[in-house]
């Protein structure tokens, strides 16, 4: 089937999927609970009847009905509704259909999609499903379903990103054949776990599929905005399969009132008005006269090619940064380097400490959060991995997996829930060989250090070198360019005077031959001497004049936290000052409210969790002050469990501990969710 999506894409045809099931099944005696793939096995000439419906219609791609089939539906050792069956019956069932139709028509290529839908349960941490478990439920499937015949597999109608990776991985470990995915967005342009379409898009291009989109959810003009979103931050095939607008329920049955007329308008508008959108069909409520009017709409019209996007995106579950859109922080915190007190929590398995360090990273602008836990004494691969997991549990930010352990970094790619940063890859052949394969596979914006076999060179040219070899790397291993973010190296000032002016200089001749995206660990350059915060800022200053796109720094301090708020405002990167006036106007008034709110016993927590007098609060929206709220409220179950105690301990009755913070602090968590500030996973 690859060779004909190259043809498609070459041609600037369409290549067209089929429509809704459901509705169908439903008409030739579906009953209400019972699952539509039992159909396989019980109905399936009803099954053929549609499928050779949509294929007369113009579709080119006939889904299988297995859109449900997993084995905690279908137990293998089910006596009347094993899983293998179902699969198996289904593909083939859909294949017959195939083959009857190509050999009737032989001029129109039709192919077998094997259908997967989500699996019905939720992935920890937000659920009970182990993402591996979630792995092997999808693989099972996919393996059972190339068995049969299936020509490319369709994920489809996915709400988290999770879920979504836990399948694709699985489609591409089990089987060779193309695989397609496509998302479910609500009217605000969102997943239900928080994910937006250009996040969404890192993710699956990093998995390496062969063309995304959008499905089910939303009608034709409803999808409109996100489909143009997907096709401008795409570089794949995009396809677009919406409901017959938005569903009706009346008297218990679910209508949908596009007519098939109506519903090819607007698909026409969509397919001519983005790039890259070639994948065209139908979900909910969509018949195959829907697909034969789409069809008969677009005759003689050419697809727009795809246009590849150049820009350097890292996400996470909820969140994407565009690093090469303005200059954006890296939180260094997360780091044993020169930290007693990681160290020793790292030596303690003390995972709420690290856990604590995020939160306050975040509350305190950074946008990704560099997560490093090498001490030699520790099994990091199984730390690194644990880190991971609980940080994108109780931060929204993209994480920069830091580790020069190789079996580590698979781990923590692998459970990563997005499209993380990588550091790192140097010039070294042994490393190369390591790194550009995991990246290749999981996806990532690959920190790329300037160093080789020979070290660090001493000169531009030198370190230019080394970033052509990595980039001749890159493009031998199919990982693109834009993925590729270059590590300057700061070296300490204190033993080479000079090493600073290369560092910036090289940072400027990387942005001005590449146009590519640079990053640094600003505070080695200030090693060994005194006032170190002084030599930090104005190095952080210098590198971003000359084109840094992301400094590794501690966003707690305020002296550095400035430059970069000062920087984006001169640049012109903060539209009329808005950000830094609302950030340093009131900062005056601010530290004096503060001293009020301290002075009237309401403690604001720390990144410690420590405790104060807190006395009970009324006013809802000050929970967020309180220590206990305050956990609540981050998702730091460990702080909740500890500081619940000490209050019950020190005397407060369990009922104020639950009226004045627990049930306040759920509010705002409630309020935000409603609000679309705060996600699912949060």
């Amino acid at each position: 089937m690859r060779n004909f999506l190259k043809k498609i894409q070459d041609n600037k045809e369409f290549i067209y999927f089929d429509g809704g099931m459901g509705t169908y099944l439903q008409a030739n005696g579906l009953k209400s609970g019972q699952l539509p793939e039992t159909f396989n096995l019980d109905r399936p000439e009803v099954l053929k009847e549609l499928a050779m419906a949509y294929a007369e219609a113009g579709a080119n791609v006939l889904n299988t009905n297995t859109f449900g089939a997993n084995r905690l539906k279908f137990p293998m050792d089910d006596p009347t509704y094993p899983l293998d069956q179902i699969v198996t019956s289904a593909v083939k069932n859909t294949a017959a259909v195939r083959d009857a139709y190509k050999k009737a028509n032989p001029h129109r290529d039709v192919f077998v999609a094997l259908d997967l839908g989500p699996t019905g349960k939720l992935l920890a941490p937000m659920g009970t499903l182990d993402f591996e478990e979630a792995v092997s439920i999808y693989s099972e499937v996919v393996r059972l379903g190339a068995e049969a015949g299936a020509d490319c597999v369709l994920i489809e109608t996915m709400s988290d990103t999770y879920e979504l990776k836990a399948a694709v991985l699985a489609a591409k470990e089990s089987c060779d054949l193309p695989v397609f995915a496509t998302v479910i967005f609500s009217e605000n342009g969102k997943l239900l776990t928080g994910g937006e379409p250009k996040g969404v898009v890192a993710l699956l291009e990093g998995l390496g599929v062969d063309g995304l989109g959008v499905n089910c959810g939303l009608g034709p003009k409803e999808m409109k905005p996100i489909v143009a979103e997907i096709a401008k931050a795409a570089s794949v095939p995009v396809i677009v399969n919406p409901n017959a607008g938005l569903p009706r329920v009346e008297g218990g049955v679910t209508y949908y009132d596009i007519t098939p007329k109506d519903f090819a308008a607007t698909m026409q508008e969509i397919a001519t008005e983005n790039p890259g959108v070639i994948g065209l069909g139908g979900c909910c409520g969509t018949t195959p006269d829907h697909i034969k009017a789409l069809v008969d709409k677009m005759q003689g019209i050419r697809a727009n090619p795809v246009i590849p996007c150049e820009d350097t995106v890292t996400s996470s579950g909820a969140v994407h940064v565009v690093l090469n859109e303005k200059p954006v922080i890296i939180g260094e915190r997360i780091n044993p380097t020169g930290k007693s007190k990681m160290k020793q929590a790292l030596r303690e398995d003390d995972l709420n400490y690290i856990l604590n360090e995020g939160v306050t990273e975040e509350e305190n602008g950074a946008h990704i959060l560099d997560v490093n836990v090498g001490l030699p004494e520790i099994d990091e691969p199984s730390v690194l991995k644990r880190a991971v997991y609980e940080l994108q549990g109780i931060s929204s930010l993209p994480l920069q997996i830091d580790t020069s352990d190789f079996i580590a970094m698979e781990a923590a790619m692998r459970i990563y829930n997005g499209k993380p940063m990588i550091n790192s890859v140097n010039g070294k052949q042994e490393v190369i060989k390591a790194v550009f394969p995991l990246v290749k596979k999981y996806g990532g914006v690959l920190v790329a250090l300037l160093l080789d076999e020979e070290g660090i060179p001493t000169t531009v040219e030198g370190r230019m070198a080394i970033a052509e070899k990595i980039y001749a790397a890159a493009d031998s291993y199919g990982v693109p360019r834009k993925d590729i973010v270059f590590d300057a190296l700061v070296m300490t000032i204190s033993t080479d005077s000079a090493a600073a002016k290369i560092t910036l200089d090289t940072v400027r001749a990387i942005t001005q031959t590449y146009g590519a995206c640079t990053v640094l660990g600003v505070s080695n350059v200030s090693f060994g001497l005194p006032r170190r915060d002084l030599i930090n800022t104005t190095f952080y200053a210098l590198a971003l004049e000359n084109g840094l796109t992301a400094g590794i720094i501690n966003p707690s301090s305020k002296a550095m936290k400035s430059v970069y708020d000062s920087f984006l405002a001169v640049r012109g990167y903060d539209n009329n000052c808005v950000s830094f006036i609302g950030g340093y106007a009131d900062s005056i008034s601010a530290e004096a409210e503060l001293k009020k709110i301290k002075e009237s016993g309401v403690v604001t927590s720390d990144t410690s969790g420590n405790t104060g007098t807190s006395p009970a609060v009324d006013d809802r929206s000050d929970i967020a002050k309180t220590p206990l709220g305050s956990a609540i409220i981050k998702g730091l179950k460990e702080n909740c469990a500890r500081l619940s105690k000490e209050m019950l301990s020190s005397g407060t009755d369990p009922l104020d501990v639950i009226n004045s913070y627990i049930v306040p602090s759920l509010d705002v968590v409630g309020k935000g969710f409603e609000k679309n500030t705060i996600f699912l996973p949060q």
